[in-house]
């Protein structure tokens, strides 16, 4: 393991790097202050730098805020599908396009402060981010595209994420899954965090947004009473591989980002569960979405042909023409040619069986052999 690998394990503090001190106090009293003794110096690394925090948000607000009241946010693109579906892969491909904006890696993790301390601190930051993503080997800078549910995560303390950092709560941090069973000061709290950063976001760049969150599959309500006008491209991949996947993948991220001992004796219960409440409100919310607004990606068709893909896409969501794209988006998918996928055993029967059972809807609305 690479030393970088080594101090984000035990030292580093995930994804609660960015939050403020006021919070971070009321997110260890919400848990009981239940920290285990091995993850001290993750805590220990969170404390320092949250008073930081404090003090950045403190200045970027009296820097910002009157410049932040009357952006207008553009439509965004969002990018749905469960982790492990693809959705990075597609994020990078269409941020390839200059034309949108995303957020990056340090804007994901610091949303309070991004704007008075990128510049200044990224460098910093980057020289102790490992060269490829833990789960999948895929390349990472601080400037890669990131989820923005990162963002919301440590700004409105209103993520399914935060399972991640105390996974004795999974449960309770799943309701903001769908955000169906909060209560309408959590989601307004959330709304308004959402929308502070991405005026943020607009703000610098002044450009149309693409972002991708797969806790966002199901908050398609939520998102079009924010954004009426707003583009959706959801991703479909082998509901097989999205489990072997998906399972990898929140191990290694209960490795690096929890402040408690992981429970692993039901996360494939969890995992199961998980996937099917994001499709049944899926399938229940996306014809709010207006005509035309709407597209969907085999994640197979992709990788097979990513080029024809996104002009599809293009055309069919009528966001600009393809053809400037094109040229860097064609370098892009060479520069990628020589990337090998994780690579799982076979399945045991039973947990296949449950996967095909659980999962029939999307195996029958997809096509995908069960």
């Amino acid at each position: 393991m690479a030393w970088r690998d080594t101090f984000l394990l035990h030292f580093g503090p995930g994804l609660l790097g960015g939050i403020t001190l006021g919070d971070w106090v009321h997110l260890l009293r919400d848990n009981r202050f239940a920290v285990a003794p091995s993850c001290f110096l993750r805590a220990l690394a969170i404390s320092l730098q949250s008073s930081q925090n404090s003090i950045f948000r403190r200045y970027e607000n009296w820097r910002y805020g009157a410049k932040l009241k009357d952006v207008a946010v553009q439509p965004p693109l969002f990018l749905l599908g469960h982790w492990r579906s693809g959705t990075t892969h597609l994020h990078n491909l269409v941020t390839v396009d200059d034309r949108f904006a995303f957020p990056n890696n340090y804007q994901a993790f610091f949303p309070h402060s991004f704007l008075s301390t990128e510049a200044r601190n990224s460098r910093a930051i980057a020289f102790f981010l490992p060269k490829r993503r833990p789960m999948d080997n895929i390349e990472w800078t601080i400037q890669s595209p990131q989820e923005d549910e990162f963002a919301l995560c440590v700004t409105a303390l209103a993520s399914p994420c935060m399972g991640w950092a105390f996974p004795r709560r999974r449960d309770h941090y799943d309701r903001h899954l769908t955000f169906r069973n909060v209560s309408e000061r959590e989601i307004s709290r959330w709304q308004e965090a959402f929308v502070l950063f991405l005026k943020k976001l607009t703000w610098k760049y002044g450009r149309p947004l693409v972002l991708k969150s797969p806790p966002h599959t199901c908050r398609i309500r939520l998102l079009l009473q924010m954004f009426p006008e707003a583009k959706f491209v959801h991703i479909h991949r082998d509901p097989y591989t999205v489990f072997q996947s998906s399972k990898k993948t929140f191990l290694v991220n209960f490795e690096l980002h929890r402040l408690q001992r992981a429970r692993l004796d039901d996360v494939d219960d969890w995992i199961l569960r998980q996937y099917r409440e994001m499709y049944r409100v899926f399938f229940e919310e996306r014809s709010l979405i207006p005509k035309g607004h709407f597209h969907e990606v085999c994640f197979e068709e992709l990788e097979a042909d990513p080029v024809g893909q996104l002009r599809r896409m293009y055309e069919a969501l009528d966001l600009a023409d393809f053809g400037p794209a094109e040229p860097a988006l064609q370098r892009y998918v060479d520069s990628i040619a020589g990337y090998k996928k994780n690579e799982f055993p076979e399945l045991p029967s039973e947990l296949r069986k449950r996967i095909a059972t659980d999962w029939r809807a999307c195996f029958d609305e997809w096509g995908y052999p069960a």
